[in-house]
């Protein structure tokens, strides 16, 4: 069982026990607060492996929260989850652009809630070493030192920038990144990358890769995930 600690950021108090019943099921340890300076104090005091932030919450909105976690060196580490309505395109964009690192939409399901906390808590915050190690995911090998990627075994010739995107998504499969956070990811080393290029890179990306281009989800309002 589990024991990592989970700390749940929410104002409705059925939201709360559904998800306090689910992570204790599961093994978390579970700790819950109603608002958002309640989450910055418990944060800083106890500090937890994984946040679920609710994004409308009386007094500090989910967004600030996240971004004041994010800011503070001792809590910018953690993975933040939020927890939003459905059709709230904005506020996903803002969260996520503010250092949140997935999102689920309300009303939502225990099995996806458990499975995203997981996938979460695998990950964390990518490391250095990770951008020099080779990523194998799916059936896509992608080595950084060779600026090589296999799909199937065969070599695929990418551009610098598609292989940096490329790289970025494949590091973290399940991951929903902004078109700012992958421009802000490749920094443009041979292509001038905007928010409107990245979806053309993306285009060619898929282009190139095949059928494994398909791994390269888009998610409608928010920017692009590869397939967990």
């Amino acid at each position: 069982m589990s024991r990592e600690h989970v700390l749940v950021v929410d104002d409705e108090e059925d939201i709360l026990e559904l998800v306090r019943y689910n992570l204790a099921k599961e093994g978390y340890k579970v700790d819950c607060v109603p608002t958002g300076e309640a989450a910055l104090n418990r944060a800083r005091n106890k500090t937890p492996d994984l946040i679920l932030l609710d994004l409308m919450l009386p007094g500090l909105d989910g967004l600030e929260a996240c971004k004041i976690l994010k800011n503070d060196p001792k809590t910018a580490h953690i993975p933040i989850l939020m927890l939003t309505a459905k059709g709230e395109e904005a506020d996903i964009v803002s969260g996520l652009e503010v250092g949140a690192d997935d999102y689920i939409t309300k009303p939502f399901s225990p099995r996806v809630l458990l499975a995203r906390v997981r996938a979460a808590l695998r990950k964390s915050i990518t490391s250095a070493s990770d951008e020099t190690s080779t990523v194998k995911v799916n059936e896509l090998v992608i080595n950084p030192g060779r600026h090589e990627v296999l799909a199937k075994g065969k070599p695929v010739s990418l551009t610098r920038t598609e292989f940096s995107i490329l790289h970025l998504l494949a590091r973290r499969p399940g991951w929903v990144f902004t078109r700012y956070q992958i421009i802000d990811g490749v920094r443009g080393e041979d292509y001038p990358v905007t928010d409107r290029s990245v979806d053309v890179q993306i285009a060619s990306l898929r282009k190139k890769l095949g059928a494994q281009g398909d791994n390269i989800e888009t998610i409608r309002g928010v920017g692009y995930r590869f397939k967990e």
